[in-house]
């Protein structure tokens, strides 16, 4: 028997009062890969993320994970589920130290040696972040903070894990790294949905890849095929 896939988004429809914001909007996010949602600003990309995570109710429309429907389920009932949003700008606990920070990542969570590994495997991934376990997340660069908000997020033991513009407003150097980090959590069993502005490390580090324009799904298929369709490179790739 084939295995479910990661999600699956059927039909959405998001309005913000009366103005659409995502318009009948369907994909998929195949288990054991990363899959990645572009588009410019206000084509529907956050939108998507906050009704996946209920944050934002959906007018119409179906949500499977891993073969169930959550579609409607509360935002602490999804996280429980394995659901998990690292949103847009961060959202950290300014006045918590990281390990504060980290630790409301398993709020949920009462298997505390589960708990205390996990930590330590996320400390794998950013090994900057353990000298910098007492310093307040206000104190942090930009860099450090987004890599505090995946690890937050990591520590709810997630099977999705929803990333949204992960990379925006980083330097360079702390892009490829955030990206690389991403690809390792794919690899190591988190199925990855990505929303990013930025199209190029986006196809690079997917397998899956979705435009959106204006509330609406105007393109699909492989990373690779957008890296190299000539309508994309224009708009997306500076080419």
């Amino acid at each position: 028997m084939t295995a479910p896939n990661a999600l699956e988004v059927t039909n959405l429809v998001v309005n913000y009062g009366i103005v659409p914001a995502v318009q009948d909007i369907s994909f998929t996010v195949r288990k054991g890969a990363i899959t990645t949602i572009v588009g410019s600003n206000g084509s529907g990309k956050t939108t998507t993320m906050k009704a996946l995570t209920g944050l934002l109710a959906a007018q119409s429309g179906k949500i499977v994970m891993n073969g169930q429907d959550i579609t409607g389920l509360p935002t602490d009932v999804l996280v429980k589920r394995g659901l998990v949003l690292v949103p847009e700008g961060r959202r950290l606990f300014k006045g918590m130290t990281v390990a504060e920070n980290l630790q409301m990542g398993a709020f949920q969570r009462r298997d505390a040696s589960e708990v205390a590994h996990d930590l330590e495997r996320v400390l794998t991934y950013f090994p900057a972040l353990r000298a910098k376990m007492r310093t307040r997340a206000a104190n942090l660069s930009g860099g450090q903070q987004q890599m505090v908000a995946v690890a937050r997020a990591l520590m709810a033991a997630p099977k999705v894990l929803l990333l949204d513009e992960p990379t925006i407003g980083l330097a360079p150097a702390v892009v490829d790294t955030i990206a690389e980090i991403i690809q390792t959590i794919g690899r190591n069993g988190v199925d990855v949905l990505l929303v990013e502005q930025n199209a190029e490390i986006a196809f690079e580090i997917s397998e899956d890849a979705y435009i959106f324009e204006r509330g609406e799904l105007v393109m699909r298929g492989t990373a690779r095929e957008m890296m190299n369709s000539p309508e994309v490179q224009r708009a997306y790739l500076g080419i």
